[in-house]
């Protein structure tokens, strides 16, 4: 068995793990950013009370 038999399995491995990591650490999806609580502020300036009325 040759030495690159060996050691490239091993960096696979050590490749495979650190982009893991990476992907978990920096995970861009935030949940709280998409989630819809209704009009805000600017919509009732825009539309007034009439508007909040046809909610």
């Amino acid at each position: 068995m040759s030495t690159a038999q060996i050691i490239l399995p091993l960096f696979r491995s050590l490749v495979t793990g650190w982009h893991r990591l990476i992907d978990r650490a920096f995970d861009g999806y935030r949940p709280e950013r998409h989630y819809m609580r209704g009009p805000g502020p600017r919509w009732y300036a825009k539309h007034g009370a009439a508007g909040a009325a046809a909610i």
